[in-house]
């Protein structure tokens, strides 16, 4: 199969688990069922949040809020192609459409990577510096820092498409995928592809672990300011507000470094899916169930909008 210049490719086929019929009749149902949760959870946390203005002036879930949706847009990016491939076998996708799932995948994950970043930012402002927190912690400085997430991410993803752009692929190459994946691609193209892999490496492990450094950092500040406690009560609620985040934060960044920071080579094509798989569909279905859904507040918000919602008109 000759190859041509990026603009000359007509489609990618994503071949996903077409060798295994039976593997893809039992997958069909239940990422379907991991899909339509994520979605029905996450889509719920935000318009409690934005239903009930207690939540809504408490900056820890006007992030939440944010982080919810980002959620909603990262698995949405590459499930519903995902369950075209699992349901027919194999899929066809044009070219721009494919590198265009490859930039929304990328820029809804490195949100959610600068969100979780940004709600231990907010943790250790709430614990740390409990009277300087509402300031420093006010409506406009928190629609700046969402803000910059997004356009930080925008841009990572913009980079990465731009260099796969450039590269030559064959008429019509055939992807081990179930979707567009950066790392599949790269794998499919010819040319010069080190640029590309040396994006990922440099500058995609500086938006992994500069934010998971200042996760790092947050909580090390946040366990040292409780070791200064006299009492186990600040502990108890320290964790009844960290402690979701950080199930969050070790689930998401643990796939994406595993994923994205080791080698390319230690990966069969079929680990490289199930793991990127995992942290776009699960790590996103868990968000509501282990970090809101769970919570007190969160219970609560659901039970006035309820009763607003069955109370009488005239009530």
């Amino acid at each position: 199969m000759g190859l041509g210049n990026g603009t000359s490719v007509s489609e990618f086929v994503l071949l996903g688990l077409a060798s295994r019929p039976a593997t893809r009749r039992l997958l069909f149902p239940l990422f379907l069922g991991i899909y339509l949760a994520t979605l029905l959870g996450n889509l719920l946390v935000s318009l409690l949040i934005r239903r009930d203005p207690r939540l809504h002036r408490v900056p820890m879930y006007f992030f939440l809020a944010h982080l919810s949706l980002a959620d909603v847009g990262f698995t949405s990016a590459a499930a519903p192609t995902a369950l075209g491939t699992l349901a027919f076998g194999s899929w066809a996708v044009p070219y721009a459409a494919c590198l265009a799932q490859s930039y929304v995948f990328i820029t809804f994950g490195v949100l959610e990577n600068f969100l979780l970043a940004v709600m231990a930012y907010d943790r250790y402002l709430a614990v740390c510096c409990p009277l300087r927190y509402t300031a420093m912690m006010s409506p406009g400085r928190r629609w700046g820092l969402v803000g910059a997430s997004g356009g930080l991410a925008q841009l990572h993803a913009l980079l990465h498409t731009l260099l796969l752009a450039r590269l030559p692929f064959p008429a019509r190459p055939h992807s081990a995928h179930v979707f567009c994946d950066l790392r599949q691609l790269l794998a499919l193209a010819g040319g010069d592809t080190w640029p590309n892999h040396a994006a990922v490496l440099a500058e995609g492990s500086l938006a992994v672990l500069g934010p998971l450094l200042l996760v790092a950092g947050s909580y090390g500040r946040i366990v040292a300011t409780l070791a200064q406690l006299p009492t186990a009560r600040g502990w108890r609620r320290a964790l009844s507000t960290c402690g979701a985040h950080l199930a969050m934060v070790a689930l998401f960044y643990g796939t994406v470094i595993g994923l994205f920071i080791w080698p390319a080579g230690h990966y069969t094509p079929w680990q490289d899916m199930l793991a990127t798989l995992l942290y776009s569909t699960v790590t996103p279905l868990l968000n509501p169930f282990i970090y809101s859904l769970r919570n007190q507040e969160m219970r609560g918000a659901l039970r006035r909008v309820l009763g607003r919602g069955l109370a009488p008109q005239g009530a």
